[in-house]
């Protein structure tokens, strides 16, 4: 805990299931959170609804000087708007980051709470940029990218404590790590099929690892060829950051549909095909270490994976920050809220 402040960690139960939430904090020595809401599953509108409900009632009655929230969650607006209701101060870690694809339920939460947000501290220059053209240069931070802090400490750890290579049989450097969990994946069966296809096809040239996300898991389970693509992968149940850091750094490629995962493959200097239309982090486009295959064939996400393996970057830049965002977060926090 930082001296002269103190922190209420909210846990609002977005993400309750024990992989996708207990073990991050136990695995990465993370306080417990002092309230857990439980709000659980439902669409968005209802499960916003319900955080924005506990989320007022508990700022009612903590009446914190500034509440700090992350990212492009649901979770992320819902107390963004609770506060803002209240005339309370909001930080915005991750503020600025823009796929211009608003059926995108993360795009309308974070172009929302950036609007709302006192302080915007931003990840990367694209990100200043997008908050400047939106008229929010005044309240924003170029911090660089908690995510990079959080990569560089506990992979330090990662050879202490994760053992998750051996037992799927993964040797380093020739091996697939496979992530799908979006909704505009999951939520289209065509595109979800395509992209087991696409995975299958390339487990015919390389092992092929899917941590299974519970949102795919209950989908595929309802498909018997969608099951038939999951038999030909090496998979398992949603794993702890620490096992993840160990197969994004010793992967040949990276397959994903995800943000953040995006960012730790470059971390980690590993190439990545990100299956989507379109991407919230376009520096990583730019660099070449990244490459959109939109799901519409297993052709073309095969097509990018064997450009991205091929033409594998050979310059990697600081694209966010120094390693030290968390530091000047609380300093400028301080600064701005100190009594």
């Amino acid at each position: 805990m930082e001296p002269g402040v103190t922190e209420t960690i909210v846990h609002t139960g977005q993400h309750y299931d024990e992989n996708m939430s207990e073990v991050f904090f136990r695995t990465l020595g993370i306080p417990m959170p002092s309230l857990d809401l439980a709000i659980g599953s439902g669409a968005h509108g209802d499960q916003t609804g319900r955080m924005l409900a506990a989320l007022e009632r508990v700022f009612q009655k903590e009446r914190p000087d500034v509440v700090l929230v992350y990212g492009d969650t649901n979770s992320t607006l819902a107390a963004a708007l609770a506060a803002a209701k209240l005339h309370i101060p909001i930080a915005h870690v991750e503020a600025g980051l823009r796929s211009f694809n608003r059926r995108m339920p993360e795009e309308i939460n974070r172009i929302l709470t950036d609007h709302v947000s006192e302080l915007l501290f931003a990840p990367t220059a694209h990100a200043v940029e997008h908050l400047e053209r939106e008229g929010l240069a005044d309240r924003t931070h170029f911090v660089g990218d908690v995510m990079y802090d959080a990569a560089l400490y506990y992979a330090r750890q990662v050879g202490d404590h994760s053992r998750v290579l051996e037992p799927f049989g993964l040797a380093p450097g020739e091996f697939a790590l496979a992530t799908v969990h979006r909704a505009e994946t999951t939520d289209s069966p065509d595109r979800l099929s395509v992209v087991l296809e696409a995975l299958a096809n390339l487990a015919e040239e390389m092992p092929v690892f899917l941590p299974l996300h519970p949102r795919t898991a209950a989908i595929v389970a309802r498909d018997e060829r969608m099951q038939s693509a999951l038999q030909k992968l090496r998979v398992s149940e949603p794993i702890g950051y620490l096992d993840m850091i160990a197969l994004e750094s010793n992967a040949r490629i990276i397959v994903t549909d995800s943000g953040g995962v995006q960012k730790e493959a470059y971390f980690f200097k590993v190439p990545c095909v990100t299956m989507r239309t379109e991407t919230e982090w376009n520096e990583l486009i730019d660099a070449g270490w990244n490459r959109l295959a939109p799901p519409t064939s297993s052709r073309a996400i095969a097509d990018a994976i064997g450009q991205a393996i091929a033409q594998r970057p050979s310059e990697h830049g600081q694209l966010f920050g120094n390693g030290n965002a968390a530091g000047d977060i609380v300093s400028i926090l301080k600064a701005r809220f100190a009594a």
